[in-house]
């Protein structure tokens, strides 16, 4: 269907359109990744790969993410969480993905308790 054809926007021009918060958050997505960004993101997967192997076979599942946006707790197992970053590494935005259902939140743990566990494990190697 041609343009032309289409009904006029009537929030053409208008500063208060109800879709300029939309419109500017594609905007941001679709801006390149900076170096430092693309860096720390293959830092997080590298991190991931060892966090996965100290804690999985420990019955750890996965991460849980405080969302700050609906202030709930979001569970990511570890190949969730590992696809959804090489997304955003590879596209520069990760896609929408089901919540875990009925997680037990016993299962999972901070990324920060998994930096802690590795920096633990790893002092503990370099003592012996």
């Amino acid at each position: 269907m041609p343009h032309d054809a289409l009904p006029p926007d009537p929030f053409a021009g208008d500063p208060d359109d109800p879709a300029r918060a939309i419109l500017d958050a594609d905007d941001e997505v679709d801006r390149p990744m900076a170096e430092d960004e693309r860096a720390e993101l293959v830092s997080d997967l590298a991190d991931l790969a060892v966090y996965q192997a100290l804690l999985e076979h420990r019955g750890v599942k996965g991460v849980v993410v405080d969302c700050g946006e609906c202030e709930e707790p979001h569970y990511h197992d570890w190949a969730l969480l590992r696809a959804s970053l090489e997304q955003l590494l590879s596209d520069g935005r990760m896609r929408p993905h089901e919540p875990a259902f009925d997680p037990d939140p016993g299962s999972y743990v901070s990324w920060e308790y998994c930096r802690g566990f590795a920096d633990g494990v790893t002092a503990s190697e370099s003592a012996r």
